[in-house]
């Protein structure tokens, strides 16, 4: 039997296109204009913990050339456009004054997008926390998360004017697990009750930041998460069952329970109290961390498999006290992170959030893959990103089409960038970047993407 051709999809009218950044892995200029030292400056120069020993000092030098970023951005059609701010800018302490200079330069940022046409969307914690915090203990400390808020406030004060949607942190499984749990991203630390604190303080972080942004006059305030789609090994197996709903418990249901449903779940806080006694979590936290939300960020690149072994290892610190399960190594086609390509994954993970947190408009924040791109000429051939991106918008489609409330999709990443642990080694973006020219090339997805958003869809 042969396989049917995909057929052509049209979004619905209004959807939202873009892309993705953030300020340490493009901006560069790493202590100009009184710019502070943030966790992954201090990170990056330990040896051993990034790539080839790269930093974020140069990256793109996105904070010289944003002007040609941004018109790069129009040519290509984009809509909206999601960056962060460097706290580290604009509090060089994590408190206390703030850096106006820090502040002009998002000032400029969003002058020149809005006179290209493009919608910014302001994340506030994209991972570059200023250091002097975590030499006070970082997201371990309740402060921080007060100390936010503040930073938060100074940034809507700079910006109310002309941005219209601000979201909180991104990922902060990846700041509480990968930074304080198995230590691979900054601040390098291997302390699962460190993991849970800082669980907890970013979300404390959230809610009081999006408390500060509402009081403010803010009305269209968010969050990004990286929910996992887990899925069992064997469907049939009581075993498998119950080891999802354990990864999903300290993947998903630790973060979307407390921001939509108002609480921690009971089955997550037993587990957590194995590893420490809960102190950090004090009345009427989960109620600042439940108030509403007006969209909710979706990062989606790859399914998570588990099966009950007895003897796995379980997660090590991305997953404290998951002894006993074996996460499955990705099959089939695989990004150059090594990640499984699976689009139908996020159809399933849009529907599971529509269904059990409903009544919050999604948006799918970033979605990509690394490929080895190799210039040939002046072009960039990437065939293999052009099929993920069109498989996983085809998913997100048909999701839509199930009745998921899903609003806008963007693009991981406008340009190749600093990708954290693994340095420069790894290429995100739709625009080619040649570290050391800066000079860009649209890859051959970034044209093709360029027509899906023309014609808000795909062809069959």
């Amino acid at each position: 039997m042969l396989d049917r051709a995909p057929a052509a999809v049209r979004f619905p009218e209004g959807f939202v296109w873009g892309a993705a950044t953030a300020a340490y892995q493009i901006e560069g200029a790493a202590r100009d204009d009184g710019r502070g030292p943030s966790i992954w400056d201090t990170f990056s120069r330990t040896p051993g913990k990034v790539h080839a020993g790269h930093t974020g000092d140069v990256a793109c030098d996105h904070y010289h050339r944003y002007r040609d970023d941004v018109a790069l951005m129009a040519e290509l059609g984009l809509a909206s456009y999601r960056f962060s701010v460097a706290w580290p800018r604009i509090q060089p302490d994590g408190s206390g004054p703030v850096n106006p200079r820090g502040l002009d330069f998002y000032d400029r940022l969003v002058d020149e997008l809005l006179g290209r046409g493009i919608d910014p969307i302001v994340t506030l914690y994209h991972w570059d926390l200023p250091q002097p915090l975590e030499d006070r203990g970082g997201w371990t400390n309740r402060e921080t998360a007060e100390h936010f808020a503040g930073y938060a406030t100074a940034v809507y004060g700079r910006l109310a004017d002309r941005v219209r949607t601000w979201t909180t942190l991104n990922e902060p499984w990846c700041s509480a697990y990968l930074g304080y749990g198995n230590g691979v991203h900054a601040p390098g630390r291997q302390d699962p009750a460190a993991a849970f604190a800082a669980v907890h303080h970013l979300l404390l972080a959230h809610g009081l930041g999006a408390q500060a942004l509402r009081a403010a006059g803010a009305t269209t305030v968010g969050i990004t998460v990286n929910p996992a789609a887990v899925v069992p090994a064997d469907p049939d197996s009581a075993a498998d069952q119950r080891a999802v709903r354990l990864v999903d418990g300290l993947h998903n249901r630790i973060f979307l329970d407390p921001l939509l449903r108002g609480g921690y779940p009971a089955d997550v806080l037993e587990h957590v109290a194995r590893f420490t006694d809960l102190d950090f979590l004090r009345d009427g936290d989960e109620q600042i961390i439940g108030g509403p939300v007006d969209l909710l960020g979706i990062n989606y690149y790859a399914p998570t498999y588990v099966a009950a072994r007895p003897g796995a290892p379980g997660g090590d610190g991305a997953y404290p006290g998951t002894e006993g399960i074996e996460f499955l190594p990705p099959v089939g086609p695989l990004t150059d992170m090594g990640w499984m390509i699976e689009p139908s994954g996020l159809t399933a993970l849009l529907e599971r959030i529509g269904r059990d947190y409903p009544g919050v408009p999604l948006f799918v924040t970033e979605n990509g893959a690394a490929f080895p791109d190799r210039p040939e000429g002046d072009r960039v051939p990437d065939p293999d990103r052009i099929g993920y991106l069109d498989g996983h918008l085809r998913a997100a489609h048909e999701a839509i089409a199930r009745g998921v409330d899903l609003r806008g999709y963007l693009v991981w990443s406008l340009l190749d960038n600093f990708e954290w642990a693994e340095g420069y080694d790894k290429r995100f973006g739709i625009v080619h970047v040649d570290y050391l020219s800066q000079r860009r090339t649209p890859k051959d997805s970034a044209r093709w993407f360029q027509e899906v958003i023309r014609r808000n869809g795909l062809e069959g």
